[in-house]
């Protein structure tokens, strides 16, 4: 097993030719797992969104790539082949059409820091404590991301379950895939482990009621919308970490925000039959959550 991860970690001829094969078979399987509706609100639906797959996707073209610039190029190019190619695929399918790729932004400014994260993290292949640095970025975010699947998953068994799974063992992949040295390997592994209870303490309000949660359900009556289950959040954006998601409450379907004292969040409802609603909500002076909906959304 060792060995096929070792493999896995700098073990494979990765060509140009093989790069961009490996690019267009990751935009198709992702754009399928994006439009066949088995997966919506499932954990395979998840590598359209976030970022815990193109992480892992990430690491290994660095640790088979022959040098600094080879890696930043490669990662590069994978990146500008297979985002884009997501969302063309998928603009026949989409009730959006082509402002599909109003999303793309988000992917681009990504693609464009492979650049230097690709030429920096050619160096976790040197297996020395500049290693463990430079991974540390990558295996927090992870952490972050398996956090919040978990989260989800315990107010709506099983949800992103297999995320927050895949999240925590590709931090365990990558560990013991990059790095060969014993020492390089417990301080990895301590560092996250220490994070991860210590993130999840502190987002809980464990050790700090400043971050405690706030939760809010609304129905949404007085804007004369009524939510089922075509519709859902889209494209909402958070100065600190946040939620709005529509679930099934007491019989109904409402909005849930859920979300960090004194943030502000603006988020979209959207369905496939209604133009997109654009909403925004925060904390007031009182400590409590205002709703309001508004014209611009960016």
């Amino acid at each position: 097993m060792m060995e096929k991860i070792k493999k896995l970690f700098g073990g494979i001829d990765l060509s140009w030719k093989k790069l961009i094969i490996f690019a267009i078979i990751t935009a198709v399987y992702t754009v399928i797992m994006a439009i066949i509706p088995i997966t919506k609100d499932t954990s395979f639906r998840d590598i359209a969104a976030t970022l815990e797959w193109w992480i892992l996707f990430g690491v290994i073209i660095i640790c088979n790539s022959k040098s600094p610039k080879d890696s930043a190029l490669k990662c590069f190019t994978f990146f500008l082949i297979s985002q884009p190619l997501i969302y063309l695929l998928q603009v026949p399918f989409s009730w959006q059409g082509w402002n599909l790729f109003s999303y793309y932004k988000y992917w681009f400014i990504w693609t464009l820091l492979t650049i230097p994260m690709g030429y920096i993290g050619y160096y976790i292949k040197k297996d020395n404590i500049l290693s463990v640095i430079i991974l540390l970025p990558m295996l927090i975010l992870l952490s972050i991301l398996g956090i919040g699947f978990l989260s989800s998953t315990l107010e709506s068994f099983p949800h992103h379950l297999l995320s927050g799974i895949f999240c925590f063992a590709a931090i365990i992949l990558i560990i013991l895939g990059v790095l060969n040295k014993k020492k390089n390997i417990i301080i990895s592994f301590a560092i996250i482990i220490t994070f991860t209870i210590g993130y999840v303490l502190i987002s809980n309000g464990i050790l700090f009621d400043t971050y405690k949660k706030y939760e809010a359900y609304e129905d949404l009556k007085e804007y004369n919308i009524t939510l089922s289950d075509e519709y859902y959040v889209s494209g909402f954006i958070s100065t600190e970490q946040g939620t709005a998601e529509i679930i099934e409450k007491d019989g109904k379907y409402v909005l849930k925000l859920t979300g960090i004292k004194n943030a502000t969040y603006k988020f979209g409802i959207a369905s496939e039959d209604d133009e997109q609603l654009r909403f925004e909500y925060h904390f007031d002076n009182n400590g409590e959550l205002v709703l309001e909906q508004i014209n611009e959304y960016n």
